[in-house]
């Protein structure tokens, strides 16, 4: 089985800053936040095995692939020859800004 390396770009990066900062907020407890980041983090490791999830969305760019993660975040990505490019992780009815 093929596996992808998977990459977040450094808008994804903060967004997962943004998101830690909001649930350590919202919950008052660090490590919650740290939990919820990192079963986020396990999830984008999923797309080493199974990149070709999510809805494909090429009207607003070409390979653009977005996918739900419990029911809060939404994941932007693309799927190259051998890799998984995270673009944005958007929380909780963010706009997504490419």
């Amino acid at each position: 089985m093929k596996r992808y390396a998977v990459r977040l770009m450094p808008a994804a990066e903060n967004d997962l800053r943004v998101i830690y900062r909001y649930v350590l907020i919202a919950s008052s407890s660090p490590p919650v936040a740290r939990a919820y980041v990192a079963r986020i983090r396990r999830f984008l490791e999923g797309f080493q095995s199974f990149p070709m999830r999510g809805s494909l969305r090429s009207e607003f760019r070409q390979g653009l692939r977005i996918v739900g993660f419990e029911r809060s975040v939404s994941i932007a990505f693309l799927v190259e020859t051998d890799e998984v490019i995270i673009l944005r992780i958007i929380s909780h009815g963010q706009q997504l800004e490419l």
